[in-house]
């Protein structure tokens, strides 16, 4: 049986939310940089561009991190944006969910060999199982789950949207 924690207007308020909790950590900063994991890591990301460009005049960029979330090593994470456009900036690696933190230790390697000002992370949903020293700095939604529970985001325009628990 599925459940629906989030319709899609309560899960557009978690981002905004989350949006102004960016804008109010890096308020000093010329430019922030979305990393987002394809997927609705991606649209996540998206979304929270769209809010910090209504709230702030800050350049907003994005950039798709790509891999293979089943794979349980990585031998390489595509960034579609050149590395060195990610030089000296505060970068925000987003994702929808953060369950064990191995696709987000995984997506810092390409950005720990270039210098930063900062890494952050956003996730809409955090559930609460660390397997590896990650944690998020922005969650839109903490929630405990048994590690046999799924849960999943949609926030693409073509599906239904929210915030689901299978």
């Amino acid at each position: 049986m599925d459940s629906r924690l989030l319709d899609i207007d309560k899960t557009l308020q978690k981002i905004k939310r989350i949006a102004f909790e960016i804008y109010e950590q890096n308020f000093e900063e010329k430019e922030i940089i979305l990393a987002g994991i394809a997927g609705q890591g991606y649209h996540f990301a998206v979304a929270i561009s769209k809010f910090l460009s209504e709230i702030s005049t800050q350049k907003i960029s994005l950039a798709k991190l790509s891999l293979d979330k089943s794979q349980a090593t990585q031998p390489d994470i595509k960034i579609e944006s050149d590395v060195d456009t990610f030089e000296n900036k505060t970068i925000i690696i987003t994702d929808d969910v953060l369950n064990t933190g191995r696709t987000l230790a995984f997506c810092l390697r390409p950005f720990l060999s270039i210098p930063t000002k900062k890494i952050q992370v956003a996730v809409l949903v955090d559930r609460n199982h660390p397997l590896f020293p990650i944690s998020a700095d922005y969650v839109g939604y903490a929630l405990s789950t048994t590690i046999s529970d799924h849960v999943k985001v949609s926030l693409s325009e073509n599906t239904e949207r929210g915030v689901f628990l299978f």
